[in-house]
């Protein structure tokens, strides 16, 4: 616990970097290629090795680091080095059978992700999914490398792997405008590759020595299996939703994946930055302290994440829904992403962020069940949460167009997170429930007179109708920074404690956190 402020002030800003080019990614594809059919094809075939292993990836990952700690109890350092090259190989195996099929079924599958996709689309995404699809066997193995790292306290070179990953996709799209389209998922394949590989010296260093190893019959390997399955389908759930509104949104037009993309990456990409540097550090830590059977501290954690999300993400949340479209006009506004596509943008990002706090509290709490060998509970949550999506989506999207699907997404995320708490409420009685509520109270009460005086600094900034995106990037950062000072007053004077968490994790105050943790 010693190294949680630094590792997370490390990891946030590793993050945050490596965002910024996926950002940077997303705005150069829709710039170049506009938000119609070659995109669209592109997004859906991207996203079908990506749901596929990372669903197997993020299930056998999740149920990676507890057993790790279990099986080094057991068996030390040798029973390790088994256990892992026992997965290790058979993630290959699984992934290159599931390569081979997806190869085999391009079309079909193309028809699950995107069902109204025919003629010229068709062929074009089943294209790019041929080539794409043998990704999903460096994705699986990313997750392991990642896993490795975190549990030796390598928190950043996870997410460094960002960074080299965007960049081949950037010069992929580049290249596939002035030479081959084709040239763009051979890109992004060899950016999948990249992911495994730049993790490979730094886990050698560390003592990890690939061996060619099996064993079904291992008594690790069959726990990891039970305790996979209701991951696996609770991470499956989740992916599911997206597959669902992806389908239900190619209904509706060309260029309404690529709308519902860009507004889903915009709101990802604050939980990518924010939570994942949370989460990376806290769940190695909360899954040792379940083995050791620490329960205080483990409660006391869990308490503070969670009031640190709260604090965090209810005010992103609606700065979000207040400058939605000047933040479309400045990462997507540009070549051929038109201002009609920044309006539609626009609308369901200000839908998705109506669910961006229940989506961090999600994911934190999902590792909180799993650090304590819980799979089962989760799982039961999301899939109620994704019937409740599925019967939301197929009503929104008849009123509502492609909003109802983003609409639907953030209620689903709230069910599921309220499922959660009243689920973790039976596990372990009382994890400052009362602190909880009183924190959310005040970052909304805070939150709600930030955007008003958000709403007015814009409008009055924005009265002159100069154009043009130095201006834009002026009258942004002073209605953000607006915000902050309103916001950060406001939860200051309303006496927040995660307040002070904040502070000390900007200023690597360790010990401060460690004994506020302990004593409470």
């Amino acid at each position: 616990m010693s190294k949680v402020a630094k590792a997370t002030m490390g990891l946030f800003i590793v993050t945050m970097v490596s965002k910024i080019f996926g950002f940077a990614r997303e705005t150069i594809l829709v710039s170049v290629h506009g938000a119609g059919m070659v995109t669209d094809a592109f997004i859906t075939s991207m996203n079908i090795p990506t749901v596929i292993f990372s669903t197997i990836g993020s299930a056998l990952a999740t149920t990676f680091i507890p057993m790790y700690y279990t099986v080094e109890k057991d068996l030390g350092k040798e029973g390790t080095d088994k256990f892992v090259n026992n997965i290790f190989n058979m993630i290959v195996v699984v992934s290159l059978l599931l390569s081979v099929i997806g190869y085999i079924f391009s079309d079909e599958l193309v028809k699950i992700f995107a069902m109204s996709y025919s003629g010229e689309k068709l062929k074009l995404a089943s294209e790019f999914t041929r080539i794409m699809i043998w990704g999903m066997v460096f994705i699986g193995l990313s997750n392991i490398m990642t896993c490795l790292m975190n549990i030796n306290s390598k928190f950043i070179v996870p997410s460094i792997t960002g960074i080299p990953f965007n960049i081949i996709i950037i010069i992929g799209i580049y290249l596939s405008a002035k030479y081959d389209i084709r040239l763009m998922p051979i890109f992004t394949l060899i950016a999948m590759v990249s992911q495994f590989l730049f993790q490979v010296p730094v886990s050698y260093h560390d003592g990890y020595r690939y061996k060619f190893y099996i064993d079904l019959k291992d008594k690790y390997i069959k726990k990891t299996l039970i305790l996979v399955i209701p991951v696996f389908i609770g991470v499956g759930v989740n992916q599911l939703n997206t597959v669902v509104d992806r389908t239900l949104a190619s209904t509706l037009g060309d260029g309404i994946i690529t709308v519902l993309n860009d507004a889903s990456i915009l709101n990802t990409f604050v939980i990518g930055v924010f939570i994942s540097s949370i989460q990376s550090v806290v769940y190695p830590l909360l899954s040792k302290l379940s083995s050791e059977g620490n329960s205080k501290a483990a409660t006391g954690i869990i308490r503070k994440s969670v009031n640190v999300v709260i604090v965090l993400m209810i005010p992103i949340a609606v700065g979000i829904m207040v400058l939605s479209i000047p933040i479309v006009q400045l990462a997507f506004e540009r070549g051929k992403f038109d201002h009609s596509a920044t309006l539609l943008t626009a609308a369901a990002l200000s839908y998705y962020a109506l669910g961006l706090p229940a989506s961090g509290l999600r994911n934190i709490l999902g590792n909180v069940f799993y650090s304590f060998g819980d799979t089962k509970t989760p799982m039961r949550n999301g899939m109620i949460a994704m019937f409740m999506n599925i019967c939301m989506n197929l009503v929104f999207i008849k009123f509502m167009g492609h909003c109802g699907l983003a609409f639907a997404t953030s209620i689903s995320a709230t069910i599921c997170i309220l499922l959660l708490f009243m689920s973790l409420k039976k596990k372990i009685k009382y994890f400052g429930q009362d602190k909880i509520i009183i924190t959310t109270i005040k970052s909304i009460i805070s939150a709600a007179i930030m955007g008003i005086v958000v709403y007015f600094v814009y409008k009055f900034l924005t009265i002159s109708g100069i154009h043009g995106t130095k201006h834009l990037i002026k009258v942004l950062f002073a209605s953000v920074m607006s915000g902050v000072v309103v916001y950060g007053g406001a939860i200051h004077l309303m006496k927040v404690d995660e307040v002070e968490m904040l502070l000390d994790i900007f200023k690597s105050k360790s010990k401060q956190i460690v004994s506020k943790i302990s004593n409470r």
